[in-house]
């Protein structure tokens, strides 16, 4: 998957005429969204496709799918379904469950990001200790997209060294979180950004900024 600008724009809001002011805003800028279960959940899986249609972007749907392969399955195939290009998958619920995930997305031309590590303060209790073993365990099934934390860079480097230079490495928790964007692109290959675009009175300005940062 390539990201232009190398940004995704989280869309953790739960109204699609707020979500679609935002993409509006940063569409010149940026090509892929991450959309979860705030808007999912509040508009229904219909605002995947109605996004895609309006702007013509890749969308990531967030779910962070972890249950059962058999209702892993359902999940991936209803979201692929609606129009998503990729969906979340959470790694510690072991590699029968990513399979399914895995299944669906090929048969429905989709592809899965392995969530390894989260970015939040809470991840460090019970995630951050098999993170790197669950990124062993997507390379050993062949998955070439994951998910690291910006919040923790020594992590984040960790997870890159074990899945490889070829692997596709995006990393959230830059902007509100604390994440930089410079320093987790040394390891990742693209950032996702949510509320320090989302909830800009000036999105297209805050966007450009991160762009600036970037660049510099």
């Amino acid at each position: 998957m390539e990201v232009k600008n190398r940004i995704i724009v989280a869309l953790d809001v739960p109204d699609l005429e707020e979500a679609i002011q935002v993409l509006d805003s940063v569409r010149e800028n940026v090509d892929t969204v991450k959309i979860g279960y705030p808007l999912a959940l509040s508009q229904g899986l219909d605002s995947i496709s109605t996004i895609k249609e309006e702007f013509g972007c890749q969308v990531i749907a967030d779910f962070k799918v972890a249950d059962i392969p058999e209702t892993n399955l359902k999940i991936a195939d209803l979201t692929f379904h609606a129009g998503a290009d990729a969906i979340i998958v959470h790694g510690f619920v072991g590699d029968d469950s990513a399979q399914a995930c895995m299944d669906s997305a090929q048969r429905n031309g989709g592809e899965i990001f392995l969530l390894t590590e989260m970015s939040h303060p809470g991840a460090s209790k019970f995630i951050k200790p098999v993170s790197l073993d669950i990124a062993r365990m997507g390379v050993k099934m062949g998955i070439k997209n994951f998910v690291g934390p910006s919040t923790r860079l020594d992590r984040l480097e960790k997870i890159r060294e074990v899945i490889g230079p070829d692997s596709f490495l995006i990393s959230p928790g830059v902007g509100a979180q604390g994440g930089d964007p410079k320093d987790t692109l040394k390891f990742a290959d693209a950032i996702i950004i949510g509320r320090s675009i989302y909830l800009s009175k000036d999105p297209e300005l805050a966007i450009q900024s991160f762009i600036n940062s970037i660049e510099e």
